[in-house]
């Protein structure tokens, strides 16, 4: 839409590609098939949104140096060294990672910054590194927004995890990705948390949304953090996004600072609209096919949330 010229870069195994772009089949972690993108090529912006093992992203990186002028690395908060059990402030630090790190060398936010110094340090040219928080929207793999839309649109007693007051900071996936792009254009360097404003929503609102947007007649049930967690309620999986009893980690997550992203110009739409046109997107999807391309599945069974109203009833009796 923006007038540029796009190749995508991928396997070609879980989507069809899109129209009005290049498609070029291959294997990041297929030396040659990385070669076929810079055989005679050069590019203006390098966008990479799957890499999470560093070693693997150091291998595009040094493929791609001397073709492209700025390489847009999609990496997360999680890298931030010390998060969420410590908050994360503006030019803090990565975790430690070495930026030739293999996939057994940390977990997702350590291998994370692995990743970003492999691009930071193998890539000749521009870097710019986009730190996103809770990402969600329409095409949304990851299943957290579209599970509690598929349940609550099933109505009757919906189990509503803790306190509905609890703040929420959501950023839709396409705000990310118009701050990128404004940020690539201009060859901006540097590194950004980009979500949106703390506050943004709280799970009751959250969850209203839900309902209005589905038509449901769901009638929510809160249920105490502690009593879920002594009921064997997982958090943020089983129960998407939820985190459990207030705790610093909590607080922390749910509390980015987003000051030197707002400064470069970026803006986030409202949660409402973000959940009004995920539901837009995930009804054309017959419920029993909805599957996600994720190796978690998110969500709770519907007898382990049976059991659970049951027995908070039973305690509330």
């Amino acid at each position: 839409a923006r007038g540029h010229e796009v190749t995508t870069f991928n396997r070609g195994r879980s989507g069809p590609d899109l129209p009005g772009v290049e498609a070029v089949r291959g294997d990041r972690e297929v030396g040659a098939d990385l070669a076929r993108l810079t055989e005679g090529r050069s590019w203006d912006i390098v966008v990479d949104t799957s890499g999470f093992v560093p070693k693997v992203v150091g291998e595009s990186v040094r493929a791609l140096s001397g073709h492209a002028a700025t390489y847009t690395f999609v990496s997360s908060i999680s890298a931030i060294d010390g998060f969420p059990a410590q908050p994360a402030e503006e030019g803090a630090p990565s975790w430690p990672c070495e930026p030739d790190a293999g996939p057994d060398d940390g977990g997702y936010g350590v291998l994370k910054a692995g990743c970003e110094r492999a691009v930071e340090r193998g890539f000749d040219g521009n870097t710019l590194i986009i730190q996103p928080g809770l990402i969600l929207g329409p095409h949304e793999d990851v299943a957290r927004l579209p599970w509690w839309l598929t349940r609550i649109s099933r109505g009757g007693q919906v189990l509503a995890p803790g306190d509905p007051d609890a703040p929420m900071q959501l950023v839709d996936a396409r705000d990310v990705a118009i701050f990128s792009l404004d940020q690539a254009e201009r060859g901006t360097a540097g590194r950004f948390m980009v979500t949106g404003p703390a506050g943004n929503a709280t799970y009751g609102e959250w969850l209203g949304l839900c309902k209005e947007v589905t038509g449901s007649d769901a009638e929510f049930v809160w249920v105490d953090s502690d009593f879920l967690v002594a009921q064997g309620a997982g958090t943020f999986v089983e129960l998407p996004l939820w985190g459990g009893p207030p705790s610093a980690v909590t607080e922390n997550f749910w509390s980015v600072p987003t000051g030197a992203a707002e400064a470069a110009g970026l803006r986030t739409r409202p949660v409402a609209e973000t959940v009004r046109d995920t539901w837009a997107w995930l009804r054309e999807i017959p419920e029993e096919q909805r599957r996600f391309g994720t190796k978690t599945t998110h969500g709770m069974a519907q007898e382990k949330e049976a059991a659970i109203l049951s027995a908070w009833a039973a305690r509330s009796a």
